[in-house]
């Protein structure tokens, strides 16, 4: 068995580049005392070398761990990951990494989450939603970085924010279908225990029938959230049997308009003359459906942009530490063929 071959140390491209360890580690770090001369011919001669520089070591001598932790419910929803984009984009030319971690909708996972994040020393933290267990908030207030609270506008916020409304999105779906004359409104959603963002939607939406004096008992909660196309498809069956006559449904994604939508067609149910259907979230698949579904959009990338600013922003010096931001989105209705 031939021995493994020697991983390239610093003190190797020290060597074979003619400079200070010193001077390599400076040039990996993009220091200004290093010319871009002498930068160039660092990191070609690690790159003949095979030589990656060694992150963690540099950043415990300068007690910095490099990376932002980021929590979301779900790593197959395309909101979120497009939330998470944003983020990695905006970040990008700054020298700091993502760390993520996945909370399955459950608080709990959070909590538990949360805990082993700040175990890391991360730079700032990320949460999505704004209701956390009593431990996990006390966790986040005494985390000692910036904490950032996305896609949701909480009441009582931990730090800062970049989110919307959940439940003006509803209230806004509702408007939208009134205006095209719907009155006999439904909406289907998952288990509101875990999916607090969705309860907000569902909350909006049927305050906003109330206030109109409607009939809001049209309430389906079909599945764990995320509730997928199957869930919503066998929503719908519920919804047009116990409610025959309902004109309009909002479903809280556009993967489950779209299943409700196919279970229309299966059953020859026509949308948008029979039942209009609406989503949330634009979707790319909403937007390549026959018929397209009417949703809403919330700017999920954009949200993942302006949370990176805010991020630099803090840690750069050029936001104070305890002024407190608040960034509010704009959902908006883009309306298509199925409403």
């Amino acid at each position: 068995m031939q021995p493994s071959p020697k991983r390239p140390t610093m003190a190797d491209v020290a060597h074979r580049a003619n400079v200070s360890t010193m001077t390599v580690s400076r040039a990996f770090k993009s220091d200004a005392s290093v010319s871009a001369d002498t930068r160039d011919r660092i990191l070609q001669t690690a790159e003949e070398l095979g030589y990656v520089f060694d992150s963690i070591a540099a950043n415990l001598s300068s007690r910095r761990s490099g990376f932002v932790a980021v929590t979301i419910p779900s790593i197959n929803n395309a909101n979120f990951a497009d939330t998470v984009r944003g983020m990695t984009e905006g970040l990008r030319d700054s020298g700091l990494e993502i760390l993520l971690g996945f909370t399955d909708y459950n608080v709990e996972e959070e909590e538990r989450l949360v805990g082993q994040l700040l175990r890391r020393r991360p730079e700032a933290i990320i949460v999505t939603g704004g209701r956390h267990t009593p431990r996990c908030r006390k966790m986040l207030e005494n985390a000692g970085v910036p904490v950032v609270e996305t896609w949701d506008l909480p009441d009582d916020p931990i730090g800062h924010v970049v989110g919307f409304s959940n439940a003006a999105a509803g209230r806004l779906m509702v408007d939208h279908f009134i205006q095209r004359g719907y009155s006999r409104l439904g909406f289907i959603g998952g288990d509101t225990s875990r999916d607090t963002r969705g309860l907000d939607r569902r909350r909006g939406f049927v305050a906003a029938l109330q206030d109109r004096g409607l009939d809001a008992s049209r309430v389906i909660a079909s599945g764990v959230p995320p509730i997928s196309m199957r869930e919503g498809a066998t929503a719908m069956v519920e919804m047009i049997s116990r409610w025959p006559d309902t004109q309009a449904v909002m479903c809280v994604s556009d993967l489950s308009a779209f299943g409700a939508l196919m279970e229309c067609v299966r059953r020859g149910i026509r949308v948008p003359d029979d039942v209009a259907i609406a989503g949330f979230g634009a979707y790319d698949l909403a937007e390549q459906s026959v018929p397209s579904i009417t949703t809403i959009d919330v700017e999920a990338h954009e949200i993942g942009i302006r949370v990176a600013e805010l991020v630099l922003d803090l840690l750069n010096g050029r936001r104070a530490p305890d002024d407190r931001v608040v960034v509010g989105m704009t959902p908006k209705v883009i309306a298509r063929h199925t409403a």
